[in-house]
């Protein structure tokens, strides 16, 4: 998950954010509130994370769980960070994966969720994912909600009109590199006139760069996003499918790309496994005519994210609670039927009610075996402390490009000078 501002933008994000941190602040849960049962839980928009909630209020007469969407990932993360600054706090926080890292490098500022037992339940997740929320001490800063796996949602009825394959076998077979994703769009183009997919940014550099061995920091945490050809390469095949004509220019989860997604401007999106709520949240008339294929370029992650609770949570025990109950196996199972969000817990994987599950909305595309499979094979790559913002200002720069203000042979060396700026190195 992410957000691009420009720093006017974020200037007023932030502004908003921290009006959203004193208003949560002005009516937080004391200890007493609630009889220590009702909580404060601050999450990021786009997951959905209401529809757990009233599902836990529904199983828990009396509780009263006070959610606030404080705006996106990144505000969020930058709502928490002033929070913990200034002593105002919720009793329980939504975290993006990429922002994690910088998180655990502070455990001073967080309950370690051993003392509630997470130790007792930290096999049921996936290891690779559950490493990325334990300190260097040891503690257990958060427990995984989601992960997101990879797959592209495409329209098959625009592919047929285009002349293309509309099987979803068939279509996968399309494309088994990025380069031959390429040329699919060109194809298309070609024969309708229209846009292939929705922006280069995010459908093709941030797929990309989520398949690769190494990313922004080597094994051993060193910052390696300059010098690291992968990195390097999944920016060029952005810039590629930019040159070819084939997107729309739309960036992800702004209004223009949700108006482009309801009237059919474009034919394909990159969609891990949460995106797929807001495809049908965006253009719910369109029911029927999408599909889901492989990805190029193989097995990969976009997104996951982790519960927290501060270290002055004024309701750890009723924070905790919550985390037990909703992120059980069980629990992530029963999310996953309801809002589509993949579990952190592979013994659910080859449940009936996720590896047979299909939907509708999606031609009846067996949403669960795909997004499973889709994580077979990942070789987990270090994600530090700045990896948010790195990627942050990779995908800005291709914006720029894509969106007319940027010039594409300058693209790489004006991302890597903004990463300089923004992460201070």
């Amino acid at each position: 998950m992410f957000t691009r501002k420009t720093p006017a933008r974020l200037r007023t994000a932030a502004s908003i954010a921290l009006g959203v941190v004193f208003a949560a602040a002005g009516c937080s849960n004391g200890p007493g509130s609630g009889g220590g049962r009702s909580f404060e839980f601050w999450s990021f928009t786009g997951i959905n994370q209401e529809a757990a909630v009233q599902e836990y209020e529904r199983a828990n007469p009396g509780i009263d769980v006070r959610l606030s969407e404080v705006g996106s990932s990144v505000e969020t993360a930058q709502s928490l960070t002033i929070g913990l600054a200034g002593g105002k706090v919720p009793d329980l926080v939504l975290i993006q994966g990429d922002d994690m890292p910088r998180f655990v490098d502070q455990p001073h500022n967080f309950r370690d969720l051993r003392e509630f037992g997470a130790a007792d339940v930290q096999d049921d997740y996936l290891d690779w994912v559950m490493s990325q929320s334990v300190a260097e001490d040891g503690s257990i800063i958060g427990v995984p909600t989601d992960v997101g796996g990879m797959a592209i949602a495409y329209r098959a009825d625009l592919f047929a009109e285009a002349g293309l394959p509309t099987d979803r076998e068939e279509v996968g077979r399309l494309w088994p590199t990025w380069e031959d994703f390429i040329a699919t769009g060109e194809r298309y183009t070609a024969a309708t006139g229209e846009p292939f997919v929705d922006n280069a940014a995010t459908s093709v550099f941030y797929q990309a760069v989520n398949q690769v061995s190494r990313k922004y920091y080597d094994d051993e945490g060193e910052l390696v996003y300059a010098e690291n050809p992968e990195i390097r390469d999944a920016f060029e095949l952005a810039l590629r499918a930019v040159d070819a004509g084939i997107t729309a220019r739309q960036s992800t989860f702004t209004e223009g790309w949700s108006a482009a997604m309801k009237q059919s401007d474009f034919a394909v999106v990159a969609a891990p496994s949460w995106m797929l709520n807001s495809i049908r949240s965006n253009a719910p008339e369109t029911a029927g005519a999408w599909d889901i294929a492989a990805i190029p370029g193989g097995a990969g992650n976009w997104g996951g994210s982790y519960l927290a609770i501060p270290a002055d949570a004024a309701n750890p025990e009723a924070a905790w609670d919550y985390i037990r109950e909703m992120q059980s196996p069980q629990g992530q199972l029963r999310h996953f039927t309801s809002s589509g969000a993949l579990p952190t817990t592979p013994s659910v994987y080859e449940d009936e009610r996720l590896a047979g599950y299909t939907d509708p909305f999606f031609s009846d595309a067996p949403v669960g075996r795909i997004y499973t499979d889709s994580l077979l094979g990942l070789e987990p790559f270090h994600i530090g402390p700045d990896s948010a913002p790195i990627g942050q200002e990779f995908l800005n720069a291709l914006t720029d490009v894509e969106q007319g203000s940027g010039d594409p042979a300058r693209a790489w060396e004006n991302a890597l000078r903004n990463v300089e700026i923004a992460i201070g190195e």
